[in-house]
């Protein structure tokens, strides 16, 4: 099975802002990167459209042309919980220098780790992988598409944050049954 990852197109929160969860605004730049996306999928066809409940996905996927795309929250980006909002400079979480140190295992305050992610969003390609789609396309977060990435074998752990797809950016890979 094909599956075409989407991220979101750039969101308008301070650099070094944390976040993941969040349902933050977009860009003004919105309506020139969605049309630039809709470019790269010109030609594509699917058989299911699965988008992130956020609006910075569903409003991409939208603009697409794909009003109807399913919402799954597996496709959430990062839970950092308490961290959410603050910029990470800021933070004064004792907790926050052991999540630096093993942020693979180590749950954000109140929040999940990679390994978290990593475990619901194999749980959802696990779950596709028995349907019957042959191309299927996916709005969400850098952090999904990193999961996915490491599920189909095509990043190693200790290698993947030198990989994430820029805003908007299109990633495809095959997974299979």
């Amino acid at each position: 099975m094909k599956l075409t990852f989407i991220r979101h197109t750039s969101v308008d929160v301070p650099k070094g802002t944390c976040y993941g969860q969040t349902d933050v605004p977009l860009r003004d730049t919105f309506l020139q990167e969605a049309a630039e996306v809709s470019i790269r999928l010109e030609g594509l066809t699917f058989d299911k459209v699965y988008t992130s409940p956020l609006s910075r996905c569903t409003r991409l996927a939208d603009r697409c042309g794909f009003k109807e795309a399913e919402r799954d929250n597996r496709l959430l980006e990062l839970n950092f919980g308490d961290w959410e909002m603050q910029h990470f400079d800021d933070i004064k979480d004792p907790h926050l220098q052991a999540w630096y140190d093993d942020f693979l295992h180590v749950r954000a305050s109140g929040g999940e780790s990679f390994e978290d992610q990593r475990n619901r969003v194999a749980s959802f390609l696990d779950e596709l992988r028995r349907k019957p789609y042959q191309h299927v396309a996916l709005f969400t977060h850098g952090g999904v598409i990193l999961c996915a990435q490491l599920y189909a074998g095509l990043l190693r752990e200790e290698d993947a944050f030198q990989s994430l797809t820029p805003y908007g950016g299109c990633v495809t890979i095959e997974i299979g049954r």
